[in-house]
C-alpha cells in the first residue's frame, strides 16, 4: 500500500525529549509494518530546520516530535498515532476515508454509563449526541432519561426500602416511650407519587446537564444502517439519519419474562412496580434473584402478603452462606417461600387494580401441581441485554447469540474498531451502575484525553442487603483472606444496618490491598456496627 500524503516531521531540537529517537522509530516502524510509504523530514538535519519547527508549533501547538500528518490532517505525536492505529481511525485516513461525520461520538443509551461517557467526551471538546428511547413494557410503563438505575432500579428501590424501614422504626419507637394510635396505615399512592416526583427531578436534571455541556440529546430509538450511520426513530415514527466517527453502545438490559401463558398479559416486572398506580396487594414474586428478594422484602415491609417462588436456590452465584441467612431473615419477618416450584400458567380471575390472578406451578422434583390466587404476580427471573434490535449486524459488531452480550477487549472496544460498549451489555463483566459510570468516563478520557487508565472489572462491589439488626444477634459479618498473600482481604460480607455505607469504605480499603492485620490494628469507631471488622477472631476452619 502506498500513500504519498503521509508526512512525518522528525526534529531533535527539544533537548528535553530524552527518548525522542525511540518515539520517532516507533512511528517509522508502524508505517513500515502497514506497508505505507511516507515522507520523512528530519528537521535537525536541515539548515532552516529551526524555522520549520517554529512554524509547526504555531500550526499545531505541539512542541514534541514526531509530528504526523495524513492527507493534510494533523494526527499528532507518537502516542496519538499509535492510538489512532488502535481505534481504527488511522486506517480510515490512510484509505482516504476522511469523511466529515455529523458527530465525533454518538452514544446509544441514556443510562448511567452512557450519560457519563457523553458528558466527559463533550468536556474534552468533542461534538456528541446521546440517543435514548424506552420501549414501553407490555403494561405500557415507560420513563424518562437516566436508565434503569435511576428510573426502575436502585433509586426507587432504595426509597421504597426506606419506606418499609420506617414501619419497623415505628414499632421500635414505642419501646422508647413514644405513644401513638395503634391504627397505622400506609398509603401506596402517596409513596409512589413522592418517589416518582423525585425521579422526575433527576430526569430533568440529566437533560439540563447534557444541554449545559452541549450534548445533543435525542429521544429516539437508534439502529445501525451502516458501520458509521444510524437511523433514529422517534415515538411518532419519524426517521432521521445521523453519522458518527465513533459510537458507544450503552443500552443496558430489560427484565426477562417466563415464556408461559399469561405472563406478559397479566404479570408485571420491576419495570412496572415502582410506578404502579395501585397497591399490589397479595403478591407472588417469581424468582430468587436479588431483584426478587429486594422487591419481596420491601413489599412485605409495607405490610403486604408476599410469597416468593424459588426454582432452586436463592441468589445463584452469590455466597450461599450469606444468601441463606438473608432468606432466613426474610422468612422470620413474614415473607413466605415456595421452594422448588416453577410457574406454568397465569390466568386472570378478576380484572381490577389490583385484580385477582390464579397461578399454576409444578414441582421441579416431583409431578406435583399446585395453584394459588394472588392480586399481583411480579416476575424477577433475570434480565436480557438490549442488543437484538440495534442493527449490529449491519455494523459488523459480534454478539454472543446465546445471551445478546457483546464481547469487548480491556478497553471496551468491540471487534469493530470505532464501536465501543459499556455497562450491563458486556460479556462477562460486572452489571453494576458505578462500574458503568467509571467505564464511561475513562473510555472518553482514553479516546479524547490521552488517558491510558483502564477499568478493572474485578472491582469488588457487594450487593447491598440492609437487614435491620432489631433481632438479637442476627447481624452477621465475614471477610475472606488469602493466606498465601499476607492474609490480604479478598472478600467482604456484611448483613446489618446501613450496609451500603459500611461497604463503600471497606471497598476502597480492599482495592488498596488491606490485610487482616491492618484491620486488627485499626481503632474501631464506637459505637458502630462497622467496628466489628476490627475485632474478628473466630475462623470458619475452627468450626
Amino acid at each position: 500500500m502506498k500513500c504519498s500524503n503521509v508526512w512525518t516531521m522528525l526534529c531533535a531540537f527539544d533537548v528535553g525529549l530524552i527518548f525522542l529517537p525511540y518515539l520517532c522509530f516507533q512511528v517509522k516502524d508502524l508505517f513500515k509494518e502497514l506497508k505505507v510509504e511516507c515522507n520523512v523530514v528530519e528537521l535537525d538535519l536541515m539548515d532552516n530546520g529551526t524555522s520549520y519547527q517554529e512554524m509547526l508549533l504555531e500550526m499545531t501547538g505541539q512542541k514534541t516530535v514526531p509530528n504526523v500528518f495524513i492527507n493534510k490532517k494533523h494526527i499528532g505525536g507518537c502516542d496519538k498515532t499509535l492510538q489512532a492505529h488502535k481505534d481504527g481511525s488511522l486506517q480510515q485516513l490512510l484509505n482516504g476515508d476522511n469523511e466529515d461525520y455529523d458527530y465525533d461520538l454518538i452514544v446509544i443509551g441514556g443510562g448511567s454509563g452512557g450519560l457519563a461517557c457523553s458528558k466527559e467526551a463533550a468536556i474534552l471538546g468533542k461534538k456528541v449526541m446521546v440517543l435514548d428511547y424506552v420501549v414501553p413494557t407490555p403494561k405500557g410503563t415507560t420513563w424518562g432519561l437516566g436508565g434503569t438505575c435511576v428510573n426502575v432500579g436502585c433509586i426507587p428501590k432504595k426509597l421504597m426500602h426506606q419506606t418499609a424501614l420506617l414501619a419497623t422504626a415505628m414499632q421500635d419507637a414505642r419501646k422508647f416511650g413514644w405513644e401513638f394510635d395503634e391504627t397505622v396505615k400506609h398509603n401506596w399512592d402517596t409513596m409512589k407519587t413522592a418517589v416518582n416526583n423525585y425521579i422526575g427531578s433527576l430526569n430533568w436534571g440529566y437533560r439540563v446537564s447534557l444541554r449545559d455541556k452541549n450534548v445533543n440529546y435525542v429521544n429516539a430509538y437508534a439502529e445501525f444502517v451502516e458501520p458509521h450511520k444510524i437511523k433514529a426513530t422517534n415515538k411518532r415514527g419519524k426517521e432521521t439519519f445521523y453519522t458518527g466517527a465513533k459510537f458507544v453502545l450503552a443500552t443496558g438490559e430489560r427484565p426477562r419474562y417466563l415464556g408461559v401463558p399469561g405472563d406478559k398479559e397479566y404479570c408485571i416486572t420491576s419495570d412496572d412496580l415502582f410506578s404502579l398506580p395501585y397497591c399490589p396487594g397479595k403478591t407472588l414474586v417469581i424468582g430468587a434473584s436479588y431483584v426478587a428478594l429486594e422487591c419481596g422484602g420491601f413489599l412485605a415491609g409495607l405490610g403486604l402478603d408476599v410469597t416468593v417462588m424459588v426454582r432452586s436456590i436463592l441468589l445463584r452465584g452469590f455466597d450461599q452462606d450469606m444468601a441463606n441467612r438473608a432468606g432466613e431473615h426474610m422468612e422470620g419477618h413474614g415473607v413466605k417461600f415456595l421452594r422448588k416450584y416453577v410457574p406454568t400458567k397465569v390466568k386472570e380471575l378478576e380484572a381490577g387494580t389490583p385484580g385477582r390472578l390464579k397461578v399454576t406451578a409444578k414441582s421441579t422434583e416431583t409431578d406435583e401441581i399446585i395453584e394459588g390466587e394472588y392480586n399481583t404476580v411480579l416476575i424477577a427471573v433475570g434480565r436480557d441485554a438490549c442488543t437484538d434490535k440495534l442493527g449490529l449486524d449491519k455494523a459488523g459488531v459480534k454478539v454472543n447469540p446465546k445471551n445478546g452480550k457483546i464481547p469487548v477487549n480491556d478497553e471496551e472496544q468491540t471487534n469493530v474498531p470505532h464501536i465501543y460498549a459499556i455497562g450491563d451489555i458486556l460479556e462477562g463483566k460486572w452489571e453494576l451502575t458505578p462500574v458503568a459510570i467509571q467505564a464511561g468516563k475513562l473510555l472518553a478520557r482514553r479516546l479524547y484525553g490521552g488517558s491510558t487508565v483502564k477499568v478493572y472489572h474485578s472491582l469488588f462491589w457487594p450487593l447491598e442487603f440492609t437487614v435491620p439488626g432489631r433481632d438479637n444477634n442476627k447481624c452477621y459479618s465475614k471477610i475472606i483472606c488469602n493466606k498465601l498473600d499476607n492474609d490480604r482481604v479478598i472478600g467482604f460480607h456484611y448483613l446489618g444496618p446501613n450496609a451500603g455505607e459500611v461497604t463503600q469504605g471497606f471497598g476502597a480499603a480492599m482495592k488498596c490491598g488491606v490485610t487482616k492485620e491492618q484491620l486488627d490494628t485499626t481503632i474501631g469507631i464506637h459505637p458502630t456496627c462497622a467496628e466489628v471488622f476490627t475485632t474478628l477472631e473466630v475462623t470458619k476452619s475452627s468450626g
